[in-house]
């Protein structure tokens, strides 16, 4: 039997949903604006996914959901729309790290790769990954200057990607950087890593599951 899992994108301006069976993109719909669209098209999207697919809700596996960090407000409509799905077919819901996802729209042979995402003012959310898509520096809200990344900078080749990038460009000179425009997240690239976490069973408790929202950095800026 085939593993068909719904993937929902919902942490930046982007309202994306992919069908992804065994691992591998059915059926896509996106809407790549500079507006926020989830609460009029999330849902519609589902139910075109599915039909365009032919695959009834109750044959999907498991919902998987881009679980931040991101839009507080995008974040929520994405996970509801989840959990309601989870809770009516009775299926697993299973998280995918939204900047893990953005990082596999970069494809390079060396060098790392920094997803960011647009915070407040100058600052971003980032996570940094090898070419490999292997996380090598956690996940922070900082806020950008002239000396951010250096380190990495100074090795080799860093590929920015992202709706951060356009405060990035601004200020980060190096030679070695690589500036990748107009890229939010998608559920395209959910859907290999959905598929990895369903096959070993990493999923989320559907009560309790709460987005990622890097909340204590308002605090921690607060108190400078």
């Amino acid at each position: 039997m085939s593993t068909y899992i719904l993937n929902i994108e919902t942490a930046t301006t982007n309202c994306s949903v992919s069908l992804s069976k065994e691992g591998k993109t059915v059926v896509l719909k996106e809407d790549y604006d500079k507006n926020y669209s989830h609460a009029e098209r999330l849902h519609i999207y589902i139910d075109e996914v599915l039909k365009e697919a032919k695959v009834p809700s109750e044959d999907v596996e498991a919902i998987a959901v881009s679980k931040g960090p991101g839009s507080y407000t995008g974040l929520r409509i994405g996970v509801s729309a989840a959990k309601g799905l989870c809770f009516a077919l009775d299926k697993p819901l299973i998280s995918v790290s939204t900047l893990e996802a953005l990082a596999h729209q970069v494809k390079c042979d060396d060098g790392v790769i920094v997803a960011m995402l647009d915070a407040r003012r100058m600052e971003v959310y980032s996570a940094v990954f090898d070419a490999d898509y292997n996380q090598i520096r956690e996940t922070e809200a900082q806020i950008l200057d002239e000396s951010s990344f250096e380190d990495y900078l100074d090795k080799g080749n860093v590929s920015f990607i992202g709706n951060g990038v356009e405060k990035a460009k601004t200020l980060i000179k190096h030679p070695n950087a690589v500036f990748i425009d107009g890229k939010l997240p998608s559920a395209n690239e959910m859907s290999h890593l959905a598929y990895n976490k369903y096959k070993i069973s990493d999923i989320e408790d559907v009560a309790y599951f709460e987005p990622y929202y890097l909340k204590d950095f308002v605090a921690l800026k607060s108190q400078k």
